[in-house]
C-alpha cells in the first residue's frame, strides 16, 4: 500500500507558485537589456528587417486611416486592432532572442510556429489591453465631461490637464505593469495569460524603480521612432522586444512551469 502510495504521488503534477518568482534589480538593468538587445539586432540581421518592415507598415497603414477618417472612436478602434496584432509581432521577435539564446539559428518559420502556439493565449492578453483601451478613452470622455473649461481660464485648464495626465498615468503604468514580463513569458513557458500578466505586475511592484526606468526607456525610444515619420520604429521596437526578452530572463525565475518546445 506504502509502495503504491508513493507511485501515485509521482504522478501528481508539480506544486507550483502562484507567481512566477521574480528577482531584484538593480538600476543598471535596462542598460544591460539594450546592450543584448542591440547584439541580437546584429546577430539575426535578416528577420528584424522583416520584423521591422511589418511594424512600419501597420504603423503608417492605422496613422493613414486615422487621419483620413478623423473620428476619435475609429482611431480607438484601429488602436485596438493594431493590440490584437502587436503581441504575435511580439511574440516573433521573442523567438528571435530565444534561439539565439539556446545557440540555434533563428528561422522565420519558427516565430510562426511559437505564435501558432501561443495564438489563445495572446488573444486574450490583447483582448485585456483593448478593455484597458476602452476604459482609458471612456475615462478621458468623463474627464472633458465633469472638467468643462473655459477659454482664457487658465486655471481650470491645469486643473483639466493634471486630471488628465493623472488618469492617463494610472492607466499607462497599469498596462505596462501587466504586459512587460508577460508576452515573453508566454512565449518562454507553457503558463496561461493570467498568471503570466499577474506575475508581471508582481515583478513591476517589486522592482518599481528599475522597470520604471525601462518604462521612461522604451517610452523614449517610442517617441524617437514617431518622430522619424515611423521608418525608425523599424530598428527601434525589434531592438525593445529583443531588450524585452533578455529583461523577462534576468527578472523572472519561471523553472517550475515546462518549457515550451
Amino acid at each position: 500500500m506504502r509502495d503504491e502510495n508513493l507511485h501515485h504521488s509521482g504522478d501528481e503534477q508539480p506544486v507550483r507558485p502562484f507567481v512566477v518568482p521574480a528577482v531584484d534589480l538593480d538600476l543598471g538593468a535596462p542598460w544591460r537589456w539594450l546592450r543584448a538587445g542591440w547584439q541580437d539586432m546584429r546577430r539575426a540581421p535578416g528577420l528584424t528587417l522583416v520584423f521591422g518592415s511589418v511594424i512600419v507598415l501597420v504603423s503608417m497603414l492605422i496613422s493613414l486611416l486615422a487621419w483620413q477618417l478623423g473620428r476619435f472612436a475609429l482611431l480607438a478602434t484601429l488602436l485596438s486592432g493594431f493590440v490584437y496584432i502587436a503581441p504575435l509581432i511580439c511574440v516573433g521577435l521573442y523567438c528571435v532572442s530565444r534561439g539565439l539564446e539556446k545557440g540555434r539559428i533563428p528561422r522565420l518559420a519558427d516565430s510562426f510556429v511559437l505564435a501558432r502556439r501561443v495564438l489563445g493565449q495572446a488573444a486574450i492578453f490583447a483582448l485585456g489591453q483593448g478593455v484597458i483601451i476602452l476604459l482609458w478613452a471612456r475615462a478621458g470622455m468623463v474627464i472633458t465631461a465633469l472638467s468643462p473649461t473655459v477659454e482664457g481660464d487658465q486655471r481650470a485648464m491645469l486643473e483639466y490637464l493634471l486630471i488628465g495626465s493623472f488618469a492617463g498615468g494610472v492607466f499607462a503604468a497599469l498596462t505596462f505593469a501587466v504586459a512587460v514580463m508577460s508576452l515573453p513569458l508566454i512565449a518562454d513557458r507553457e503558463v496561461d495569460m493570467v498568471t503570466a500578466c499577474i506575475s508581471s505586475v508582481n515583478a513591476t511592484l517589486r522592482n518599481k524603480f528599475t522597470l520604471g526606468l525601462w518604462a521612461l526607456i522604451i517610452v523614449a525610444l517610442t517617441l524617437l521612432g514617431f518622430a522619424t515619420v515611423f521608418i525608425g520604429l523599424g530598428i527601434i521596437m525589434p531592438w525593445l522586444a529583443y531588450a524585452s526578452w533578455h529583461a523577462y530572463r534576468e527578472t523572472l525565475r519561471p523553472e517550475a512551469w515546462p518549457e515550451l518546445p
